[in-house]
């Protein structure tokens, strides 16, 4: 199942975003279950993120949200996750 996780970054937590990049994108790679990711833009800085996870239920992507180290480092303001249906692409 395909789920979107949109989430948005609290205001002025860029320099969080920065100091977790490297371990967000190791977690990534390490549990295999992302198909597409990047930041959203706000005025041309990174303001959250968009990832479109592949997995068994929604439960399995909501420990995969609380274990990503931007969530646990504060970085996000909201995280929304929802089902998606691949149409085009």
């Amino acid at each position: 199942m395909l789920i979107a996780l949109i989430a948005r970054d609290k205001p002025g937590a860029l320099e969080i975003r920065k100091a977790n990049r490297e371990a967000h994108l190791a977690y990534i790679e390490d549990t295999g279950v992302v198909a597409q990711a990047g930041p959203l833009i706000v005025d041309g800085e990174m303001a959250g993120s968009l990832v479109i996870l592949d997995v068994d239920d929604l439960q399995a992507a909501e420990r995969w949200a609380k274990q990503d180290p931007y969530a646990k480092a504060g970085l996000f303001g909201s995280v929304e996750l929802i089902e998606w249906k691949k149409v085009i692409g």
